[in-house]
C-alpha cells in the first residue's frame, strides 16, 4: 500500500532530472507541500521556485534547526494536526473558506488547494473590499522581505482562476496594479 506524503522536500540541482520540473509535474496533480532547498540565491531563483508551486525557499547553506522550523511552520499553517471546525469562516459568493481546517467550498463542493492558493485567496477574501497589489501579495502572502518586481502571483493566479471556473466568484486584474475579486451573475 502506497501512502501519499505529508510534505516534499526538493533541491534545485538534482542528478537527472532538476527539483524545478519536478516542483511543476507535482503541482499539476498535488496539493502536496512543497519546500525548495538550493544552493542558488538569486531573487530570480527564489521567485522562480515560488511561482512553480513551491510554498517555501530555503538557501543552503542553512542549519537543520532552521529547516525544521521552517517545516513545523508550514505544517502549522496548513493545520495536518486539523483542529476541530469553528466559526472560523470567510464566505464571498458562492464560496466559503473554513480558515480552521483549510476547508474550500464552492457551491458545497470541497475544492483542493495548494497551501499558497489557500492563503491568497484567504488574503482576497479578508480584503474583498478593495484591490491589492502584487508588491502587498507578495509581501503578506509569500512573505517576501525585500523589493522586487515580481510576477510571482500570475501563475498562482492562473491555477486558482482555472480551480474557480464554476465559482461566481472571478479574480479579476486590476491593469498595472494588481487584483481584486468580483462575482459575476
Amino acid at each position: 500500500m502506497q501512502k501519499p506524503s505529508d510534505m516534499v522536500i526538493l533541491d534545485i540541482m538534482m542528478e537527472g532530472t532538476d527539483g524545478l520540473t519536478i516542483c511543476s509535474l507535482l503541482r499539476q496533480k498535488h496539493n502536496v507541500p512543497i519546500i525548495i532547498v538550493s544552493a542558488r540565491d538569486s531573487e530570480l531563483d527564489r521567485i522562480t521556485g515560488i511561482t512553480l508551486g513551491s510554498d517555501d525557499y530555503l538557501v543552503k547553506p542553512f542549519s537543520p534547526i532552521e529547516l525544521v522550523a521552517r517545516v513545523k511552520a508550514l505544517f502549522r499553517r496548513i493545520q495536518l494536526d486539523r483542529v476541530a471546525p469553528s466559526e472560523n469562516t470567510l464566505k464571498y459568493g458562492d464560496i466559503i473558506l473554513n480558515i480552521s481546517i483549510r476547508e474550500c467550498l464552492v457551491n458545497n463542493e470541497k475544492l483542493d488547494l495548494t497551501p499558497t492558493e489557500f492563503a491568497l485567496l484567504t488574503y482576497l477574501f479578508e480584503h474583498s473590499e478593495r484591490a491589492i497589489s502584487r508588491e502587498e501579495l507578495l509581501k503578506n502572502v509569500w512573505k517576501f522581505d525585500f523589493e522586487v518586481d515580481s510576477r510571482a502571483t500570475d501563475d498562482v493566479l492562473k491555477r486558482l482562476r482555472k480551480k474557480l471556473a464554476k465559482s461566481k466568484v472571478k479574480i479579476e486584474s486590476v491593469w498595472g496594479f494588481g487584483f481584486k475579486l468580483a462575482l459575476n451573475n
